[in-house]
């Protein structure tokens, strides 16, 4: 255990200088998010009208998960190049734990996403995010931003070890962008026509923002909560035992 965790820390400082070094990562990575939280502030925002919350309020949430959801593209697209070009074969023939090679891209991506939503969230804060969180519901929703960038890594891991090719194995996340513009992330519910209300209710993303909001805003979370947790620690487990199951069908 001991070698393993040595490994996959070595493994995810590989890969954290890769990023680095990578200008159109950081752009989509920190970048994007503030551009979209710019405009929904200032462009966007002005048409918005919430009952209890104000614009920066309502959308900070929303846009934590979509600065997460932007990050964790590049997952997908660096494990894909490692199949393509025989990289993994060649970490095979190293005395390395094999459990490493994918948990260094997971711990990577939490450490890099934790990174961005620490900046967005001060970027919020500067234009007019007023947060009423306490410490418990600080830790608390730091760990639902945690365990939601894990499962959406997992989902990323899967998708790169399948995909044909590095340009489409990144396509999944828009994907994911599309369940968040249809969700409670960025307008209420009830404001969407009946059909597509339903289906904004019972996918994942809108417990989670929910839940997200309702801790930074100091407001009851209540079923949300429990909600929320248990989308993303099934999303999760469900994804890494896909992903395992496709990285073992590459090896062979």
């Amino acid at each position: 255990m001991r070698y393993a965790i040595k490994d996959t820390m070595v493994m995810a400082s590989r890969v954290m200088r890769q990023i680095f070094r990578s200008v159109d990562t950081i752009i989509t990575v920190l970048i994007m998010p503030i551009m979209m939280l710019l405009m929904f502030r200032y462009v966007v925002g002005g048409a918005m009208n919430f009952d209890v919350f104000s614009a920066a309020d309502y959308i900070l949430s929303g846009i934590l998960l979509l600065s997460v959801i932007n990050g964790i593209a590049y997952v997908a697209f660096r494990l894909n190049t490692y199949v393509q070009r025989g990289i993994f074969e060649r970490f095979h023939s190293m005395p390395i734990a094999k459990s490493s090679i994918l948990g260094g891209h997971v711990v990577t991506s939490i450490i890099s996403n934790m990174f961005s939503v620490i900046v967005v969230l001060l970027v919020g804060l500067l234009v007019g995010f007023h947060p009423q969180a306490g410490i418990l519901e600080w830790i608390i929703a730091a760990i639902i931003l945690l365990l939601f960038t894990a499962a959406m890594t997992w989902i990323s891991v899967f998708f790169g070890l399948i995909a044909k090719s590095t340009e489409t194995a990144s396509v999944f996340s828009y994907l994911l962008m599309g369940l968040e513009f249809v969700s409670s992330a960025f307008a209420p519910v009830d404001t969407m026509p009946a059909g597509l209300a339903a289906f904004a209710i019972y996918q994942p993303i809108t417990p989670i923002a929910d839940c997200l909001r309702s801790l930074l805003l100091g407001q009851p979370a209540g079923n949300s909560l429990w909600i929320a947790l248990a989308w993303c620690a099934g999303i999760c487990v469900a994804f890494w035992a896909l992903s395992i199951w496709a990285y073992k069908r590459r090896m062979k």
